[in-house]
C-alpha cells in the first residue's frame, strides 16, 4: 500500500480541528458528521459538498478515496480511488453567505463510483478531502479520453501524495469521512 501521508494528514485534520470538517449530503443524509454510518445503497451518487468561508474566486478539487481495501484489517488494496472532481465553484448558499455550495463547472477526472466493500466485510471508511485547485489544472490532461469512465486498475493502490505532487496541490483545504459496507 502506498504511504499516503496525506490521507493521515487529513484526518489528523478534522480530529483537531472541526472548522475544518467538509459538508456532506450523501443521498438523504444530510450534514455527515465524520465517521456517520451511511449505507452502501443511500451513497451511490456523487456527495454534495459545502464548506464555510472559501473564496469566491478560487476553484476547488475533491478527491474520495476508500481507505480500508478490500477490508480494514488487510488493506492490501487500498486506497481505491472513489472520485476526483475538478472545477467545483463555491456559490453562497441562500441560508447563510457564508457557508459556499460547491458547483461542479468541469468534467471529472476519475468517476465518482459508490462504496462497494466486498461480502463479509466491516464497514469501510471513504473520505473525501478538498484542495484549492491549482492555476491552470487542465483535468483533460489526467482524465480518460471522451469523457470515459475510470478502469478499476487505475483505482487500485492509489497514491494521493504522488498525484498531490504531480499536480502540485497544495494544503488540505477541508476533509469528511462516512463508513459504509
Amino acid at each position: 500500500m502506498p504511504a499516503n501521508n496525506s490521507i493521515k494528514k487529513a484526518l489528523s485534520l478534522i480530529e483537531d480541528d472541526v472548522s475544518k470538517v467538509l459538508g456532506l449530503n450523501v443521498g438523504k443524509h444530510a450534514g455527515i458528521r465524520p465517521g456517520q454510518y451511511i449505507p452502501r445503497a443511500d451513497a451511490q451518487s456523487p456527495p454534495e459538498l459545502f464548506f464555510r468561508d472559501l473564496s469566491p474566486s478560487s476553484t476547488y478539487m475533491v478527491i474520495g478515496l476508500d481507505i480500508d481495501a478490500p477490508f480494514p484489517s488487510f488493506g492490501v488494496l487500498g486506497p481505491i480511488l472513489h472520485w476526483i472532481q475538478p472545477g467545483l465553484q463555491p456559490t453562497p448558499s441562500d441560508s447563510d453567505p457564508n457557508v459556499h455550495t460547491l458547483k461542479v463547472t468541469a468534467p471529472f477526472v476519475a468517476n465518482y463510483i459508490g462504496p462497494a466493500p466486498p461480502p463479509g466485510s466491516s464497514p469501510h471508511r471513504y473520505i473525501f478531502i478538498l484542495y484549492e485547485q491549482p492555476a491552470g489544472f487542465n483535468g483533460k490532461k489526467y482524465a480518460p479520453p471522451s469523457g470515459q469512465n475510470l478502469g478499476n486498475m487505475h483505482r487500485m493502490r492509489y497514491n494521493l501524495d504522488s498525484w498531490e505532487k504531480e499536480i502540485r496541490l497544495g494544503s488540505t483545504v477541508a476533509a469528511n469521512y462516512f463508513n459504509s459496507n
